[in-house]
C-alpha cells in the first residue's frame, strides 16, 4: 500500500494498528519525514506493546532525529518483547536491534 491508503486508513480510524504502522514505516522507509514517523509509530507500539516491528521503526526513526536515549529505550523494550514469547514473532530482528543500540551513543 501507498502513503495516501495509510493516511485514508488513519483518518478512518485513528486508533487503528495497522494504519498507524504502515504509515510509520513508509514515512520511515522515505527517510525525510522522521517526525511524523515517530508520531504515528509511537500510536502504533501504545496499541500493540509486543509488536516487535513496530519497537525497530520507532527506534530507527528516534535515531535519525538524533533522539538517541529514547531510540534506546524503544528498542530495549521491543528486544524484551521478543524475548518475552508474547509476541507474535520479530525474534528474527533482535540481532539488528541490539546492532543499533551500539550506534547510540
Amino acid at each position: 500500500m501507498d502513503i495516501d491508503t495509510f493516511r485514508q486508513m488513519v483518518a478512518k480510524k485513528p486508533d487503528g494498528f495497522l494504519g498507524r504502522y504502515g504509515l510509520g514505516d513508509k514515512l520511515l522507509k522515505e527517510g525525510e519525514h522522521f517526525e511524523e514517523a515517530v508520531e504515528h509509530l509511537s500510536v502504533a507500539v501504545k496499541l500493540d506493546p509486543i509488536h516487535v516491528a513496530s519497537h525497530f521503526a520507532l527506534g530507527r526513526a528516534l535515531a535519525g532525529l538524533k533522539r538517541n536515549d529514547e531510540a534506546k529505550t524503544v528498542l530495549t523494550a521491543g528486544i524484551d518483547a521478543a524475548l518475552s514469547g508474547r509476541s507474535s514473532g520479530g525474534g528474527d530482528l533482535i540481532p539488528e536491534m541490539r546492532a543499533l543500540i551500539q550506534t547510540l551513543v
